[in-house]
């Protein structure tokens, strides 16, 4: 058993590296940063945060959500250097926020917002991969802004692409999502041989191999061209590794400009590493419940380092985690191999690695996107009602037109305002049987029923909370309000 835990933690890792891979350069160079800071982030990340994190799925690194700070931060400072200080002291703020418990405060955030934010991430993923699987690459992979750097929006720019599809990457892009989808049926995870072979890895190496034949060809428009395929950068020896690293300078520490982004960097990153974090738990199959105060701490360790060389800015990351969640993936051990691919790829397979076509990656990010938003999940979210449902697609609406932090902030309030009409009136319905107090909820919780739930355990009746026929929810919220309910 012990063995085969390794082995499909060793592929988990895998296919996370692959999903990473053009995250971490693409949100590098849409964030003004050198694209070996990006996958920097993901190495340290991948490696500290994850060992000093209470989740055992969650996958850490940098995130499309600070992209505009980091170009505004850069903008306001001047340059890498003072940036990569502000980093450091963003990382401290973190570890003060988990010192003081602030983690606690996703406690709040109602079930239906957290739905939304991962099939909206979802449906981002989509429509902004469509046209690298197209050959189409002129904004950034990773951005998840509506309005692009190249003057597009997410919806305008997928008729634009129409007039830059490249014969070449649209035929291994197709291919591949096939081929990936194909990945996902039970006739390929019966196959003999195969079915250890992630499919994404197979994926990879058919982009390789049509691309190695249509640029040997005599038919130019069939070409990958290098500004179509992975960009690593290439370092000759260790040595030049390490003196791509940026040495942070503190020349600005006394200015205002300098705090406010060690503020802002620090709220957005940690807000976005507890949204994920909660993300993550409502999709972990074993239904396990993460410490959030220590995810804090453990992206503030992360931070800190990722300051000190000038890499990006971490946060817990829900494409990656979701990939990883999919792929398998068990134990600590795929979020560390990921990041150990990530550390070789830029000391020793660069050259080979740039071979890669973005569209095969597109596909797999395109599949990442669909299992994050599938029509069963949206399906089942209608079914819990229009008081559920209005707040989820609230927020998946407003994430498209936006971002993921102004969605889900308008997703709390319209959650908080369908309660407060809805539901917060209504008496808990309460339930003595052999000792034991049972609370029957009328919804899944929100700031106003958890005010209730508390005022309820602070007596010595032992209670069981219990919402509709979802044991495990009742159970994780039960745990929840015992232990804070005393505090």
């Amino acid at each position: 058993m012990f063995k085969k835990d390794i082995l499909k933690n060793l592929k988990s890792g895998i296919v996370v590296f692959l999903v990473a891979l053009p995250l971490c350069l693409g949100i590098a160079l849409a964030s003004g940063m050198p694209a070996a800071s990006g996958v920097l982030s993901g190495v340290i990340a991948g490696v500290f945060v994850t060992l000093l994190s209470n989740s055992t799925l969650s996958v850490s690194g940098p995130a499309a959500g600070l992209t505009s700070i980091v170009v505004a931060s850069l903008a306001s400072l001047g340059d890498i250097q003072t940036f990569a200080a502000a980093v450091i002291f963003a990382g401290v703020l973190q570890l003060i926020f988990g010192f003081l418990k602030f983690g606690s405060i996703v406690t709040f955030i109602p079930d239906a917002v957290i739905k939304g934010m991962l099939a909206g991430i979802g449906i981002i993923l989509i429509i902004k991969q469509l046209p690298h699987l197209v050959g189409y690459d002129k904004d950034p992979e990773g951005d998840e802004e509506f309005f692009q750097s190249d003057g597009y929006n997410s919806f305008s720019e997928i008729f634009n692409m129409f007039s830059y599809v490249k014969e070449g990457a649209l035929i291994i892009g197709l291919l591949s999502l096939i081929l990936v989808f194909f990945g996902a049926s039970k006739f390929y995870k019966n196959l003999n041989g195969l079915k250890n072979i992630p499919i994404q890895l197979i994926v990879v190496v058919l982009g390789l191999l049509l691309c190695f034949i249509f640029n040997n060809s005599s038919a130019s428009n069939f070409q990958i061209e290098a500004s179509h395929r992975v960009n690593l950068p290439e370092f000759l020896n260790i040595g030049d590794f390490i003196a791509s690293f940026t040495i942070p300078s503190f020349t600005k520490i006394n200015t205002g400009a300098f705090w406010i982004v060690v503020a802002t960097v620090s709220l957005v990153a940690s807000i976005e590493s507890l949204l994920s974090l909660s993300a993550v738990d409502s999709i972990d199959p074993q239904g396990r419940t993460s410490s959030t105060n220590q995810e804090l701490l453990a992206q503030g360790i992360g931070n800190i380092l990722c300051g000190l060389i000038g890499a990006l800015p971490v946060t817990s990351v829900i494409v990656r985690s979701a990939a990883n969640v999919n792929a398998g993936g068990t134990t600590k051990l795929s979020a560390i191999v990921h990041a150990l691919l990530l550390l070789l790829s830029l000391l020793f397979l660069s050259s080979k690695l740039n071979l890669i076509p973005n569209a095969c990656l597109a596909a797999i990010l395109i599949y990442t996107g669909y299992k994050l938003a599938s029509p069963r999940l949206i399906k089942e979210i209608y079914k819990q009602g229009v008081a559920f449902f209005f707040p989820f697609l609230a927020t998946v609406i407003v994430m498209l037109l936006t971002d993921l932090l102004k969605g889900v902030f308008a997703g709390i309030i319209i959650s908080y305002l369908v309660e407060y009409f809805v539901y917060s009136k209504n008496k808990l319905v309460i339930e003595q049987k052999d000792g034991k107090k049972i609370i029957h909820l009328p919804a899944k919780e929100t700031v106003f029923l958890y005010i209730k739930l508390k005022k309820q355990v602070r007596t010595k009746t032992e209670i069981s909370i219990k919402y509709n026929d979802d044991a495990k929810y009742s159970n994780k919220l039960t745990q929840l309000v015992l232990k804070n309910g005393n505090s």
